[in-house]
């Protein structure tokens, strides 16, 4: 039995120790592979990744990014403003019972969003989705809907309606059988 060699894990250190002695010396990769123990092959990778990020070293400036003096005010200002339209918002609504607090939010209202407007009047945001009214039933829904309801009283048999399931091939609203749709 051959035993397997263990993976080596280099630090990022001996790495750039690596590459560097690989950019520095006048020996060859195969000599310096031999002499770190690495495999030539990956004394080249690593010498490759030191030329090519070197350039980066030196692009921007070093330090911390300078503050900017309008930035501070201009932000402080639209906090402000955020504030102020959003006090004007409980206001109008303020003399109201907290049980109408489901009332005050206006999910059309674009000055205060409505989770911001949910987050003031401690309502729950899904329950202002809930209240939206229901769309309207068209009278042929209804029609329809009660065909259906009434040819499964008189054949219960024929379980619950499956909309285009086995039970209703080739019968009709009526209770009377189709032709096969051609293919």
């Amino acid at each position: 039995m051959s035993e397997t060699k263990k993976r080596k894990f280099h630090t990022p250190e001996y790495k750039a120790k690596v590459a560097l002695e690989a950019l520095r010396s006048g020996k060859t990769i195969n000599q310096i592979g031999q002499e770190f123990d690495v495999h030539p092959v990956q004394v080249g990778l690593w010498k490759k990744a030191i030329q090519e990020q070197a350039k980066t070293l030196f692009e921007g400036k070093r330090g911390p990014k300078p503050v900017d003096a309008q930035s501070v005010p201009d932000r402080l200002y639209s906090g402000i403003g955020r504030l102020k339209m959003e006090l004007d918002w409980l206001k109008k609504s303020r003399d109201e019972p907290i049980m109408m607090s489901q009332d005050w939010i206006d999910m059309k209202d674009d000055l205060v969003a409505t989770t911001r407007q949910c987050e003031l009047a401690g309502v729950s945001r899904a329950t202002m989705y809930v209240r939206q009214k229901p769309k309207a039933v068209d009278e042929d829904d209804l029609r329809l809907s009660r065909l259906i309801d009434e040819e499964y009283t008189r054949h219960p048999f024929y379980g619950p309606p499956t909309h285009g399931g086995r039970d209703q091939q080739g019968v009709g609203l009526s209770g009377q059988s189709q032709a096969p749709a051609c293919v």
